[in-house]
């Protein structure tokens, strides 16, 4: 049985809005992390927005993994990076991987 493709972008308006979000919660994480030369942070986000703000639904799916990762118990990007950045970070994600598991369930 082959694979459903999914959706253009701009068919999945929860999830293009969910994705821009994050991009913008990224974008202000990375400048954040470069300001404090943060290179191991800097690293980690420098393709987050791009990938959330321009990528089809199966590459945003993995980004939002990428960032939720982020915010391990062991390594977490909160221990480097002030909450002012973090915590929109962390919600706008959620937001987002609960907008792709919506869209999954009702397939």
């Amino acid at each position: 049985m082959p694979a459903r493709s999914d959706p253009p972008r701009h068919e999945l308006g929860e999830i293009d809005a969910a994705a821009l979000v994050a991009a913008r919660a990224a974008d202000d994480a990375l400048a954040i992390a470069r300001e404090m030369e943060s290179e191991r942070w800097v690293r980690y986000l420098e393709r987050l927005p791009e990938r959330l703000r321009d990528e089809p639904l199966q590459d945003v799916r993995a980004a939002a993994r990428v960032a939720r990762a982020a915010f391990g118990p062991k390594d977490s990007i909160r221990d480097a990076l002030p909450e002012l950045v973090t915590e929109p970070l962390l919600k706008a994600v959620d937001r987002l991987q609960k907008a792709i598991a919506r869209f999954d369930a009702h397939r």
